[in-house]
């Protein structure tokens, strides 16, 4: 049985989390933390032996190169012991660390997946800005450690695009807005190609928010265990945070009847086995509420994330602009908040409305300009859409045809991964 007849392992990288999974499926198998905990005392306690012991310093490298684990296990095995140390080889969309990504990876391929990366082709994701040099990178791994037969790397944007789309054939058309653990950027996508030069970043993502949530909490004077805070802080953020129309309105919701909008967490602190609670107010909604209103974070943006999404459009084409108005998909963890779609829908439609009436008070009735169609689309798989689209993508049949291949970066080399395997002369 050859590699083309098995299904393909999708693998998405996100900074706060990776799904894996095989091709074909609705959702990824495990979705785990991109953290892993290296123990590094084998290599301290090389640093004050002899520098001639060459051997001792060997074979304690490689004990520090396989003692580790990845994703939950980690972050516990840290907490348990003092002599593992935390490291996350994603930063803002970016790996930062390639040998910390390829320990991460091969615990995810030989431990979760149980699979023989020979005997599978991969599809991994990466941004849209991206460097060609991290692309060679992530071939090398893939070719050189696990001996792939064939690797497709594909954009995130795109990915998403094609999970939002329930018609039999989709409309590759549209701006998506992907909000993940530590990133933000708005991608206009025509025809199933990304506009680069209109691609526009969000300074804030869910790790912003979390934070914020927490930063909220202590100010009020709640009472949270140090240890397990940005934890709890991103619970509460997911499993009470909410977009309002306004928050002059929720802060007088919430003044009039408090028993009804505020809610209570419970829990035990993890060292002392002491229970603690405290209360959870008007971070309900001023957490999300930093996408329309990015000065409660940070201090030098003020721009509103419906007006990024806004530029990001004027700035493509202008024959292309009404197919990515009407097609504007979000995908991410950070959409999932109940009512952001329609709160982000509202206040784009307001300000090409404006726009359009603005215009047409300019050329004083003599021409009307027609209405655009503006729609914010979420669909049912947007918290693991990149990873769908990349289950929807290795299961066609011509996925593998547009592989790069074993042979292909054999005589090639590296440089391969740095374009489309669509345009093979290219390289």
């Amino acid at each position: 049985m050859d590699a083309a007849s098995r299904p393909a392992v999708v693998i998405d990288n996100g900074t706060g989390y990776t799904k894996i999974g095989f091709a074909g499926n609705v959702e990824p198998s495990f979705v785990i933390p991109s953290v892993v905990a290296v123990n590094e005392s084998f290599l301290n306690q090389s640093e004050g032996r002899n520098m001639g012991n060459y051997i001792a310093q060997y074979n304690a490298g490689i004990m520090a190169d396989l003692d580790f684990f990845i994703g939950e296990e980690a972050v516990s095995q840290s907490r348990a012991s003092g002599i593992y140390n935390l490291s996350y080889p994603i930063q803002h969309s970016q790996v930062t660390n390639w040998d910390t990504m390829e320990k991460f990876w091969q615990q995810c391929i030989y431990n979760y997946l149980s699979c023989d990366p020979e005997d599978h082709y991969f599809l991994l994701t990466e941004s849209p800005i991206t460097f060609p040099e991290d692309r060679e990178y992530m071939g090398e791994i893939m070719f050189e450690t696990f001996n792939v037969p064939g690797l497709y790397i594909a954009l995130q944007p795109v990915l998403a695009l094609s999970a939002g789309c329930s018609a039999p054939k989709p409309q590759m058309t549209g701006v998506v807005v992907d909000i993940g653990d530590g990133a933000t950027h708005v991608v206009p996508v025509v025809d199933g190609y990304i506009i680069g030069s209109s691609i526009k970043s969000f300074p804030i993502s869910g790790s912003d928010i979390t934070q914020l949530v927490l930063q909220l909490l202590r100010e009020r004077g709640e009472l949270i265990p140090p240890e397990d805070s940005f934890e709890i802080a991103r619970k509460v953020k997911e499993m009470y945070c909410y977009n309002s129309s306004s928050i002059v309105k929720e802060y007088n919701k919430y003044d009039k009847n408090p028993e009804k909008y505020i809610k209570q967490w419970t829990g035990v602190k993890p060292k002392t086995g002491v229970p603690f609670s405290f209360d959870i107010g008007y971070e309900r909604f001023l957490g999300p509420e930093v996408f329309f209103h990015p000065e409660i974070c940070v201090d030098d943006f003020r721009t509103p994330l419906p007006d990024v999404i806004d530029m990001c459009v004027q700035s493509a084409p202008i024959d292309t602009r009404r197919g990515l108005y009407k097609n504007v998909v979000v995908s991410g963890g950070s959409t999932m908040f109940k009512g952001f779609q329609k709160r982000l829908q509202t206040d784009l439609k307001k300000i090409v409305d404006d726009r359009i009436a603005a215009s047409n008070a300019r050329l004083g009735g003599d021409v009307r300009s027609h209405p655009v169609e503006v729609n914010v689309v979420s669909h049912p798989v947007q918290r693991f859409a990149v990873w769908f689209g990349g289950s929807v993508v290795a299961s066609l049949p011509e996925f593998h045809e547009s592989c790069h291949t074993k042979e292909d970066y054999d005589e090639y080399g590296a440089s391969i991964c740095r374009t489309s395997p669509i345009f093979k002369g290219m390289y």
